[in-house]
């Protein structure tokens, strides 16, 4: 009987667009996923601003923009288990909660190639990785990402990184604050719902 194989892909959702829904797609089929969970985090230690000093927004927002955001997929499952854990958010303890959930499982951790680099200023990144295999999302045109900052050889009985290669969409969450700050339109950079959202709330502006 084959595993369960179980994507994780974490992130702010600050907010969530089209490139978060072409990472999902592209690892629900690359990848041969039984089911991927979007894990919007809660308080990030590493991440509490942007570098322009603006806040990240709150948690029930960006929580309330991913079930928008992903509503209707399939195979696509929104898992508020940081938000709802309170407090700093590490994501040893929450793949400790889903290796708990599913014990038999095959975990995937999908990292854009930034937050592959910074893995090791993480909470106990060697424990992390000792319960999932990482996969490296590479949205780079010469699809050739660069974990070598990654101490692999200090980690023997860790699987090196997979790497997830797919095309790049030139969106970011960034761009789209800014462009919501500026009174521009992000019409075809975010869905709809999240984009009525935004604007139903104020967010960003």
């Amino acid at each position: 009987m084959a595993l369960l194989r179980v994507g994780v892909l974490g992130g702010s959702f600050d907010p969530p667009h089209y490139g978060h829904l072409r990472v999902a797609t592209t690892a629900l089929d690359r990848l041969g996923l039984d089911r991927l969970l979007v894990v919007p985090a809660g308080e990030q230690p590493l991440k509490q601003r942007y570098p322009d000093g603006s806040p990240v927004v709150g948690a029930h927002h960006r929580l309330a923009m991913a079930h928008a955001c992903f509503a209707g997929l399939s195979g696509v499952e929104v898992d508020p288990i940081e938000i709802d854990r309170g407090g700093l958010s590490y994501m040893v303890d929450t793949m400790r909660a889903f290796r708990r959930r599913w014990p038999q499982a095959e975990l995937l951790l999908l990292l854009g190639e930034d937050a592959a680099a910074q893995l090791g200023r993480w909470r106990s990144p060697e424990a992390l990785l000792q319960m999932a295999q990482l996969v490296v999302v590479d949205r780079s045109v010469d699809g050739a990402g660069d974990v070598s900052v990654l101490p692999w050889s200090a980690w023997p009985d860790i699987l090196p990184p997979m790497h997830l290669t797919m095309h790049c969409i030139d969106v970011s969450s960034s761009g789209i604050r800014a462009r919501v700050a500026g009174g521009l339109s992000i019409r075809g950079l975010v869905p709809d719902a999240v984009a009525a959202y935004i604007a139903s709330h104020g967010l960003y502006s």
